[in-house]
C-alpha cells in the first residue's frame, strides 16, 4: 500500500500554503513522494547567476507513513541532508499532528 491519497493531498495543500504566491520566484517548499516517505524541500533560485540557472533544493523534513499502524513518522536533517528521528514527538502519528510541528518548529531544527 502506498501513502494515502488524502494524506498527500493534505501535505501538498500545507506546501503551497507555506510561501505567499507573490514570493514564489524567490522560495518555493514542495514535497517529493518515494514509496511510503514524503520529504518536505525547500528550494531557492541560485544566489549567482554565473553558477547557472538551476535552484538548490533543501530537504527540511521527512515523513514516513507506517501501513500497520495508519500512522507518521518525522524526521529532521542535519546540515549534511543525513536524516534523523525526531524524538520530540511519538512515532506514528496522523498526518496533521506532523505537519503543525514542523510549522511550528519549536527547535528551529527544520526551518532554522
Amino acid at each position: 500500500m502506498a501513502v494515502p491519497e488524502t494524506d498527500l493531498a493534505r501535505i501538498r495543500r500545507f506546501c503551497d500554503e507555506q510561501v505567499p504566491p507573490e514570493m514564489r520566484d524567490q522560495v518555493r517548499v514542495e514535497h517529493r513522494v518515494r514509496g511510503r516517505t514524503v520529504t518536505i524541500v525547500e528550494h531557492r533560485p541560485p544566489w549567482n547567476p554565473a553558477l547557472g540557472p538551476e535552484w538548490t533544493d533543501t530537504p527540511q523534513a521527512r515523513m514516513k507513513y507506517d501501513e500497520q499502524t495508519n500512522g507518521w513518522t518525522l524526521y529532521w536533517f542535519d546540515r549534511n541532508s543525513r536524516a534523523y528521528l525526531y524524538d520530540l514527538l511519538e512515532p506514528n502519528q496522523p498526518i496533521e499532528r506532523l505537519l503543525a510541528e514542523y510549522d511550528d518548529d519549536p527547535t528551529c531544527i527544520f526551518k532554522g
